[in-house]
């Protein structure tokens, strides 16, 4: 079976979802062209995703998906976790932006399970999961509601696990893509696999169609994913230029002036590897070499990306990229869409 067929679309071309940079906008753009649009639903309660839903139901007709990640049972609560020397690394950069460090919440991320339930209860047309193998009970549960189900794999163990889960289709996710590394049954840093290499070894190794994700930004890598097997493409970085992003100007600008050698996987940030472009606050970070762990981390650094993103100011802000972000020079989804679809096979 192929993606369009799986998961319900004219054009086997899916929106990276991005958490804390999804908007409704370039959702119900990329699934209005016949494609999948898609909605990273990280840090959510259950009544914002039931509503984020509605919002994209009301934008688009069309099928879309919303994104969850599962627990790998490594992530620490406020009382796991002596966030004093995570803080006073920061500190600095706190000051810079003329705000105070915070004290930390009673817990750092919603109960993933009343997130599942809410994604449940609103039923979009498609599910995806990272970080995990989804159970034969959540599986179930979507396709009794008529919902689609897609994972994240890294490596081709991940992409075997969630294929014996029965999801409806796999993305396998090179080294080379933007944001966090979905790695969950080894470390990311020993995961890091290129496209080229991992996509035919998942497309032998599995029954699900495959969905290749990382450094796809025009036709020509388009292409190259389907010559290695893959049946669809996830594209991130050159949507997420577009103006129909949540991504801030300075984040956009950062993309446009990317060069090959630009983005680097780091810590800095959220406590997890993910690839963007290097700036101030995680050189800073970095330097003081004092990151706490996941999502403790993310919290702590959201306090002031925040504040960065209400000003605009791109030196202290998660600036995710993947590594073909030089490819990105499109700012309209419509024009991305196109140029994605022209390497589509006839």
């Amino acid at each position: 079976m192929t993606v369009s067929a799986a998961l319900g679309i004219e054009h086997p071309i899916v929106l990276g979802p991005f958490g804390g940079l999804s908007s409704v906008a370039l959702v119900a753009a990329v699934s209005d062209a016949g494609g999948l649009g898609s909605y990273g639903l990280y840090g959510y309660s259950a009544d914002r995703i039931r509503d984020t839903i509605a919002q994209l139901r009301s934008a688009t007709d069309r099928p879309f998906s919303v994104n969850l990640w599962l627990p790998t049972g490594d992530e620490v609560t406020p009382a796991d976790v002596d966030l004093g020397p995570a803080s006073d690394a920061v500190a600095g950069l706190f000051d810079e932006l003329g705000v105070p460090v915070p004290v930390p919440p009673a817990r750092f991320l919603p109960d993933v399970q009343e997130q599942l339930d809410a994604v449940l209860d609103a039923a979009p047309a498609v599910l995806s999961l990272v970080f995990g193998v989804p159970s034969a009970e959540l599986v179930a549960a979507a396709h009794d509601r008529g919902i689609r189900v897609i994972a994240g794999a890294t490596t081709v163990a991940e992409a075997r696990a969630i294929d014996a889960a029965g999801v409806d289709a796999i993305v396998a996710s090179g080294a080379e893509a933007a944001g966090h590394r979905v790695s969950f049954l080894a470390p990311p840093e020993d995961s890091l696999i290129g496209l080229v290499a991992l996509v035919p070894q998942v497309v032998d190794a599995v029954t699900a169609p495959v969905i290749a994700a990382g450094g796809i930004a025009d036709r020509r890598g388009v292409a190259a994913a389907f010559a290695l097997g893959a049946s669809g493409v996830q594209v991130g970085t050159a949507f997420l230029r577009t103006q129909q992003s949540a991504a801030s100007a300075a984040h956009r600008e950062a993309i446009a002036a990317a060069v090959d050698t630009t983005t680097r996987l780091t810590r800095a940030m959220s406590g997890r590897p993910g690839r963007g472009i290097p700036n101030h606050a995680v050189r800073e970070i970095e330097a003081a070499d004092r990151i706490a762990p996941f999502p403790a981390q993310n919290w702590l650094t959201g306090q002031f990306r925040a504040e960065a993103g209400r000003r605009g100011l791109g030196e202290y802000q998660s600036l995710w990229a993947g590594q073909g972000a030089a490819l990105a020079t499109r700012t309209d989804a419509a024009d991305v869409f196109a140029e994605l679809r022209a390497g589509l096979p006839a």
